[in-house]
């Protein structure tokens, strides 16, 4: 809970204008009712002095808040914070977003980071309210209630579906967090949602925040698109974006549409096929963090506006969003691939990649055949076949072994100045590859590649000073991604 009375009134502020900008940023809970909300709830404002506020939904949760059904605050995007900062707190809540908890407990969440799990733990509770198993416990709480209200599983299989240690657990929570039996949450579904089998899909609605230029997200992913593990159908403003996913316990599919321009709300349709309903919150995560869905497009479009000529671009481009990677060490090897080539060029050595040494999947989906060769396979791969000069499969097999060995971490909670130093210290990799694995792989938003031949140029055409680049920070990111369209 927040402590500075100034602060907590310009939060009740944002929660008076129902202000949707700050949905995930905060949570704030009403203490006559019992329930906590997110700042755009439409219900009728409550009396400053009945509010608390909260960073995380678990901190509320953990205060004998229950959710709100009528604006659903567990739905909200994630905060941009977590991802802008690289301290132990923002690298424990990517971990903690991705099930580290739930798969490897608070010793392997602490193993990760290089800390006692009693740091972790106090650190997480002095920043967001919350430690590491609560917030845990609030995301499985978050899947469980999707799978109640959009699959007909039985109530047992959903809490081990949703990592909880037992239906005794699963019950109580459920409780708990929406003051609802499992029965009765899957009775209250929105009129949208109607159960199906899991053979079909769970079907989500991934939030995100502002405006999001759609057409642009998957005109990118669609020029890099590696036949056989994505695809692209339909057509513009009907695309269909799919791609296989490696996961923790089995391959999985993900669709993901674009949102055609005026058809409102304020999230992208996606479905997950999965091998093992364990592995939805990561695959939530990872097709999030592809897709950039908790950036803060207005406090990137505040701080870019101070550079006249950058504000200029960003203007032209309301939610602008830069693209990140739902597997990293795949992201990290196609940075290799794309090397002092075309992106059309480093596509095609991807399809001869994925040919040669992808995995099949057990039944191929549409246009989708294999899965991503994994680090272990293209550590002892020849190579020969993808049609790469010998430096460059010496380069790929290079970092293949050090990504298998752990050499190099990329995983969401890595050191990402730690990462880049290793990267930087195998042969063949230079400061534009491991920048770009640095931006797209670890989700960094402060990366400028002011070598890259398409930043100069787009600087150039636009009037931008590079040399400006540092009153751009924390989102460099994002001022690279609007000098590479300029360019």
């Amino acid at each position: 809970m927040t402590t500075d009375t100034t602060d907590e009134d310009s939060r009740y502020e944002a929660v008076c204008s129902r202000d949707a900008r700050f949905d995930g940023e905060f949570f704030f809970a009403v203490t006559t009712t019992g329930i906590y909300c997110r700042p755009s709830c439409p219900a009728v404002t409550p009396k400053r002095r009945n509010v608390r506020f909260f960073r995380t939904a678990a901190a509320a949760q953990g205060s004998g808040f229950r959710a709100c059904r009528r604006c659903r605050p567990d739905a909200v995007p994630g905060s941009a914070a977590w991802n802008a900062r690289a301290d132990v707190v923002g690298r424990a809540m990517r971990l903690i977003a991705d099930g580290v908890v739930d798969r490897e407990g608070v010793a392997g969440l602490a193993g990760r980071l290089g800390y006692s799990a009693r740091q972790v733990q106090r650190q997480l509770n002095a920043e967001v309210g919350a430690g590491p198993i609560a917030l845990a416990r609030a995301q499985r709480a978050h899947t469980a209630r999707i799978l109640l209200q959009t699959t007909d599983m039985q109530a047992a299989e959903i809490a081990f579906a949703a990592g909880f240690a037992s239906v005794r657990q699963f019950n109580g929570t459920v409780r708990e967090v929406y003051a609802l039996t499992p029965t009765a949450l899957r009775q209250a579904r929105p009129a949208r949602h109607t159960a199906a089998g899991t053979a079909a899909g769970v079907p989500l609605r991934l939030s995100y925040r502002g405006p999001y230029d759609t057409g642009r997200v998957f005109d990118y992913l669609a020029a890099r698109a590696i036949a056989g593990a994505e695809e692209i159908t339909g057509t513009r403003g009907r695309r269909v974006y799919r791609r296989t996913l490696r996961l923790p316990h089995g391959p999985a599919v993900a669709e993901v549409e674009e949102a055609a321009p005026g058809r409102g709300g304020d999230w992208l349709e996606c479905r997950l096929h999965l091998t093992a309903l364990r592995d939805l919150t990561t695959g939530t995560q990872r097709v999030r963090r592809l897709f950039d869905l908790d950036a803060d497009p207005y406090a990137v479009a505040e701080r870019l506006a101070a550079d006249p000529a950058m504000g200029a671009l960003a203007r032209a481009r309301p939610g602008l969003r830069a693209p990140g990677a739902a597997d990293p060490h795949e992201l990290a090897v196609r940075a290799v691939l794309g090397q002092q080539v075309s992106v059309a060029a480093g596509r095609r050595l991807g399809v001869a990649l994925v040919a040669a040494h992808g995995e099949p999947l057990a039944a191929p989906s549409g246009g989708l055949t294999h899965l991503f060769p994994d680090a272990d396979t293209l550590a002892g791969a020849s190579l020969e076949a993808v049609g790469m000069p010998r430096a460059r499969r010496e380069t790929l097999r290079g970092l293949a072994r050090a990504l298998a060995v752990g050499e190099v971490l990329l995983d969401p909670g890595a050191d990402r100045d730690g990462a880049e130093k290793d990267l930087l210290a195998l042969r063949g990799i230079g400061p534009w590859t491991a920048g770009y694995i640095r931006m797209r792989a670890l989700g960094d938003p402060d990366v400028l590649l002011e070598g890259d031949v398409a930043v100069r140029a787009g600087a150039a055409r636009a009037g931008v000073p590079l040399e400006d680049a540092e009153g751009w920070r924390p989102w460099r990111t994002y001022a690279m991604h609007l000098l590479w369209s300029a360019g």
